[in-house]
């Protein structure tokens, strides 16, 4: 877990510097972990539901193969968009129902975030100067290490979590306190200044989930130094709000308003991606059975003449591309973890990982590793050292 919580972490990174030896390659890497954990500890009993959203997976490759043929490259036209479900899937397979303290389950969320980490001091080098490279309200690639905003944003806004969950959990001494929330404000900015508000606004419904949960699950001394360190987590992102508003000239106000650098409203709020969205549901209701292949619905918009765009929504290219199969995969992937939650509640992240999995794949399919395996942590089965009871040893005089 903590191999690939690394590798999730550091993968856009890997992607914006280069230095992976090809773009997919840390999905593939998570499997590899998974396979090997899989082949050492086997897996839950209850997990089967999983191996079935594997085998739902299958039939689109085959109408991929009759409808669209060979003539490109079997890898990127249905492992590219394969290798994010089939990692899900193993992943949850893997950890579903497996048993962790919460201490390990705090340490696996620290190293998710070390390379998240070094991504933004890799940022800070890259491009020190926001205020240098802004043109207007749309998503910023300079400040996002010349690499995707969206991307960027989203592992951001996963730092941001994890940065958090230190904050309310590991920071037992005030030094702790102030240098994870400065870590946390360092990260908040840099992912606010990529323009990219699909990842940030995750975040801050992951950071919600979690503190709801964490509050509710805690005793009454708890609940005070959490309610302490909210506090200072308010006046945090009010100060790194106003700080990212300064650094642009008010325009992340105007980007998060919906509004171009003269103030007017832009038409389109998701930038397109309605539009890719309902071009997925016209495939699906063309193609209502069996889909229209892995990867068909992007090599049916080259066809038809308007550019090869990707869908940014995992929900309707599944319905595209897997027909009513994708029906029955969503059920799945909804409702088992519901059904397990109702049973196992030790899991204080879970609302934060499964929000976490439906924000992400509903403005950046699964383009990353993260909202994969992310996914699959929710289904951990979470417990609670007890504290051994010290008894005095009684001596009996003679």
């Amino acid at each position: 877990m903590i191999a690939c919580c690394y590798i999730v972490g550091s993968e856009v990174l890997f992607r914006m510097t280069g230095g992976t030896f090809f773009y997919e390659a840390a999905k593939y890497l998570v499997i590899l972990y998974i396979l090997t954990g899989l082949f050492y500890n086997g897996i839950s009993g209850t997990a089967y539901s999983y191996f079935i959203y594997l085998v739902l997976l299958v039939p689109s490759i085959i109408v991929a193969y009759v409808e669209i043929g060979y003539d490109s490259n079997l890898r990127t036209n249905v492992a590219f968009v394969l290798s994010g479900p089939v990692c899900l899937g193993l992943s949850a397979l893997y950890l579903f129902d497996k048993k962790i303290k919460v201490a390990d389950l705090l340490d696996v969320i620290k190293y998710l975030s070390l390379p998240i980490i070094s991504m933004t001091i890799y940022l800070f080098l890259y491009n020190p100067s926001i205020k240098d490279t802004l043109r207007g309200t749309q998503s910023n690639f300079a400040a996002s290490g010349g690499f995707g905003p969206n991307q960027v944003a989203t592992i951001l806004g996963l730092g941001m979590f994890a940065l958090t969950v230190r904050l309310f959990m590991k920071s037992p001494n005030l030094f702790l306190k102030v240098f994870n929330i400065i870590l946390l404000g360092i990260i908040s900015y840099r992912g606010i200044v990529t323009f990219s508000r699909g990842g940030i606004l995750t975040a801050i419904v992951m950071i919600a989930a979690f503190l709801y949960l964490l509050y509710k699950k805690s005793s009454g001394r708890q609940k005070g130094r959490i309610v302490y360190s909210f506090f200072l987590l308010s006046i945090l992102g009010v100060s790194v709000w106003v700080f990212s508003s300064s650094q642009t000239g008010g325009l992340i106000d105007k980007r998060y308003a919906n509004q171009d650098k003269l103030g007017r409203g832009k038409e389109d709020l998701s930038t397109g991606r309605v539009d890719l969205f309902l071009d997925d549901l016209q495939g699906f209701i063309d193609n209502p059975f069996l889909g229209v292949g892995a990867n068909g619905a992007k090599e049916l918009r080259l066809k038809n003449g308007f550019g090869l765009k990707a869908s940014h929504n995992e929900v309707s290219r599944l319905l595209s591309e897997h027909g009513l199969f994708a029906i029955i995969i969503l059920f799945i992937l909804i409702v088992k973890p519901f059904l397990y939650r109702h049973t196992n509640k030790g899991n204080v992240f879970f609302f934060a990982f499964l929000g976490f999995w439906f924000a992400t794949i509903n403005h950046s399919a699964m383009r990353i590793s993260a909202s994969a395996f992310i996914y699959a942590l929710a289904l951990l089965n979470v417990y609670y050292e007890k504290r051994p009871i010290r008894r005095k040893r009684i001596i009996q005089k003679r």
